[in-house]
């Protein structure tokens, strides 16, 4: 600069675009005046100062130990910090911008590698028609809006075209708690075999809400099994049971799409349902739907 030589003259003889030239002298002068050694100091200052966001994690062994080990459980940086906010308060508070410094740092990299997607595959199949269904505009006011335990949506995950065997996902639309049961052998039978197990560990079940499937052709029988009332959502409209539909997203991180479902055993589909049921939820303050079931049949106990 002290020959006079212009920012386009300076990138040639460097090698980098003029642009580059003159951030670095925007960004790096002092009083109007660019100093390399004042500028070299300015940028260290810089990096230092950026360096230290987010060590706040670092500085806490307990506060490391627990981000980390619920990253690496499927948990995302926005439900843990909710979970340190309103149910960890002995932790010190961290934001899920700071969670995701952490993860972009040196110290957090390997998590984040290990965190990375997959791509997921497209598909799907057609629902055929069912007779004599009631709709969900029928449903009673009060499980629209969550206000009891036991109303739950239904729904299937499905193996790959070559593979066997499908995967019922049940969850309650009030505590967000999630029961799995594996069907190796499609069939309406194994099918209410399948919620019959269901129902004996969830026996606060009052009601169904379910899609079109071919497999519910006997949803009448089905709900006479049971005891209780099935509604059903219209063709296509699958955010009807919005509930079921973001349990099956956080299912297919343990079981991606395209995946044959005949190759997972009784004990890993527990797995899978015990991790789900972990999991920190907003809509549940942070708590997950494990302890608020736990904490309902509690409270329930207790009552006369």
């Amino acid at each position: 600069m002290e020959k006079s030589y212009s920012l386009r003259d300076i990138g040639r003889a460097l090698n980098r675009a003029v642009s580059t030239i003159s951030e670095e002298v925007s960004n790096n002068s002092v009083r109007g005046k660019y100093d390399p050694e004042k500028a070299q100091f300015k940028a260290y200052i810089r990096r230092h100062n950026i360096s230290f966001r987010g060590k706040s994690i670092i500085a806490s062994k307990e506060l490391r130990t627990f981000v980390e080990k619920h990253l690496l459980d499927g948990q995302s940086p926005a439900a843990i910090s909710g979970r340190i906010k309103y149910q960890e308060k002995h932790l010190p508070y961290v934001s899920k911008n700071t969670i995701y410094r952490y993860l972009r740092s040196s110290y957090g990299k390997l998590i984040g590698l290990k965190l990375k997607k997959k791509k997921r595959p497209k598909g799907g199949a057609k629902k055929k028609t069912l007779n004599n269904r009631t709709f969900i505009e029928k449903r009673p006011k009060i499980i629209e809006k969550r206000g009891r335990v036991g109303d739950v949506e239904g729904d299937f995950i499905v193996s790959c075209k070559s593979g066997r065997g499908i995967l019922l996902v049940v969850v309650c639309r009030k505590l967000r708690v999630m029961f799995l049961e594996i069907i190796y052998d499609v069939a309406v039978d194994e099918v209410h075999a399948a919620f019959l197990k269901i129902k004996r560990r969830f026996p606060e079940m009052k009601s169904i809400t379910l899609d079109n499937d071919i497999l519910f052709n006997m949803h009448k029988v089905l709900a006479k099994l049971l005891g209780l009332k099935i509604y059903f959502c219209h063709p296509y409209h699958s955010w009807e049971k919005g509930g079921v539909e973001n349990a099956n997203k956080y299912i297919r991180r343990f079981i991606p799409k395209g995946s044959d479902l005949s190759r997972y055993d009784q004990e890993e589909i527990a797995l899978i349902e015990e991790k789900c049921n972990q999991r920190f939820m907003e809509c549940l303050s942070y708590a997950t739907p494990e302890e608020t079931l736990h904490q309902y049949r509690e409270k329930t106990k207790k009552q006369p």
